[in-house]
């Protein structure tokens, strides 16, 4: 079974009076499409996430979400979806959804598909709360009533059968058209996070049910000293009789610093992504390193708040270099010195460092990130 992921990106989303069209928009300093095709990608029944774009949108989905396969979609969102299920090959099963929905879960994705087993379709819903009325202001009963959400999934044959058979206007969802050809329709239970985004007090909205989190990590390095070797120290060239051996420059605090930061956001070590055995890193400056992991840390909306680096070794004296090294942390990573610890230690000349061969380095990075609270 082959389950694909059908974004519809093809708005100008006006109504948020925004600049950019609102699937673009920063959301938590990510843009709003990001979000929910990251959900898709990183769900493991989903094969493959096509996402449906406006004409010349070309660049802003490139911007946002790098590599994303896509498709140009129609003038209205029934075009864009047909558009989208037109450029599908061989899929089984497909969920069609909305970017303004940004904040989706693994376990609506997950009853979603359950549905398909013993259903043509199945849509995402929530109990009306509010008391309703009508034009005339008698009440309404809402015990019947669902508020419809996406993404809405569908047996990927039964929704193509329903959009050539369509003949009724403008439908306002896909349940609507597959229902009209006699297919069946579960309701599963939707989630709350994924409210529509789009008036301009939405954006807020969102970013305030989507909380914030703090996370540290730790980080660890050594390096060796050697003659005839550099000594980089926390991005600074420090004089010394003896310098530290790597593959790189062989910062060992910026080393240090680089894994915690990685460790914030589950993603791996330095060595993942700047391998020794890679010969471009040869020598290369470990500032370059320290921006790409705070790179990804921006990417997924968060801000680094503090660094506490320790560094051990007999020698060089680290004191007359504290402040330099802190303030050049700190510049390489947009933040104030004041959020920039640097302490220093010995081994009581015990072990490697004591005896003066390396010098050894921790870090404790501290960030804060969008909270995942779904």
């Amino acid at each position: 079974m082959k389950t694909v992921a059908l974004i519809v990106a093809a708005g100008k989303g006006e109504r948020t009076g925004a600049t950019l069209p609102k699937q673009y928009a920063p959301l938590a300093g990510r843009a709003m499409l990001a979000w929910s095709h990251q959900a898709f990608g990183d769900h493991p029944a989903i094969d493959e996430v096509l996402v449906v774009i406006g004409a010349g949108q070309e660049a802003l989905l490139a911007a946002a979400v790098p590599g994303a396969r896509h498709v140009t979609g129609g003038a209205t969102r029934r075009e864009s979806v047909a558009a989208g299920l037109a450029a599908l090959d061989g899929a089984d099963l497909v969920l069609v959804h909305d970017a303004a929905r940004p904040f989706l879960s693994a376990a609506v994705i997950d009853r979603l598909i359950a549905a398909l087993a013993t259903h043509d379709g199945a849509v995402p819903v929530l109990p009306v709360a509010d008391t309703l009325v009508n034009a005339d202001g008698a009440n309404v009963p809402r015990e019947a009533l669902r508020r419809v959400q996406t993404p809405q999934a569908f047996r990927f044959v039964t929704l193509a059968a329903a959009h050539r058979a369509w003949r009724g206007g403008e439908a306002t969802d896909d349940a609507q058209m597959v229902r009209a050809l006699g297919g069946s329709v579960a309701l599963v239970q939707g989630d709350t996070m994924l409210e529509k985004i789009t008036y301009p007090g939405d954006i807020a909205a969102a970013e305030a049910r989507l909380g914030r989190e703090t996370r540290s990590a730790l980080g660890f390095d050594v390096h060796r000293l050697a003659d005839g070797e550099e000594l980089w120290l926390g991005g600074v060239l420090i004089p010394h009789h003896q310098g530290l051996s790597g593959h790189s420059d062989a910062d060992v605090a910026l080393h240090a610093i680089t894994d915690a930061l990685l460790g914030t956001i589950a993603a791996g070590d330095i060595g993942m992504h700047f391998p020794p055995s890679d010969p471009q890193w040869r020598g290369a400056e470990s500032g370059q390193f320290l921006r790409h992991a705070l790179s990804l840390v921006e990417a997924r909306g968060g801000r680094v708040t503090f660094v506490d680096l320790t560094l051990m070794c007999e020698a060089p004296k680290i004191g007359p270099h504290r402040d330099t090294i802190r303030a050049r942390i700190g510049e390489l990573l947009a933040l104030p010195v004041e959020r920039v610890s640097v302490k220093a230690t010995t081994t009581e000349r015990l072990g490697f460092t004591g005896r003066g061969e390396g010098i050894a380095a921790q870090a404790i990075v501290t960030v804060d990130l969008p909270g995942a609270t779904w």
